[in-house]
């Protein structure tokens, strides 16, 4: 569940940068938009890996 947590944490962390970069064209939000994207994926997999794993326990 703590990794689960994260997930929402970063996905929280990132909003500003999405309103910066959607609704005022700011640049270096969008490639701070893109990074924390990236970071939720490979987040988003290790959440999904660990819900399998306990799946089969």
């Amino acid at each position: 569940m703590k990794k689960f947590q994260e997930l929402k944490e970063l996905v929280d962390a990132i909003e500003q940068d999405a309103v910066r970069f959607y609704e005022k064209g700011n640049k270096a939000a969008g490639t701070r938009l893109r990074n924390g994207l990236q970071q939720i994926k490979v987040l988003a997999t290790e959440v999904r890996k660990e819900v399998v794993e306990l799946k089969r326990k």
